[in-house]
């Protein structure tokens, strides 16, 4: 399967980001994706959380992302529906 970020927030673009949670380089983010079967091509949107290091690569771990906080998880979301691209229901 191949994914295709079609938006992303990172955590230091919310506007309430707290810089401490950060100091180690690993970057939470939310991601609107399209994922692209590899066999049929078949496609689909959703979302995600996902890490990036602190090089900036993503960091897949098995489809999971822990996220600290569902306070932060709701201000990626309020963000995203604020930046015009959180409000499909796929």
């Amino acid at each position: 399967m191949r994914i295709q970020i079609i938006n992303e927030l990172k955590q230091t673009d919310l506007v309430n980001f707290d810089k401490d949670g950060a100091s180690s380089g690993w970057v939470l983010c939310f991601q609107k994706c399209r994922y692209v079967g590899d066999k049929d091509g078949s496609a689909a949107l959703g979302y995600r959380f996902i890490w990036r290091t602190p090089k900036g690569h993503l960091q897949p771990a098995r489809g999971q992302a822990r996220i600290p906080s569902i306070k932060l998880a709701k201000q990626f979301m309020d963000q995203a529906i604020a930046d015009g691209w959180g409000t499909e229901e796929f």
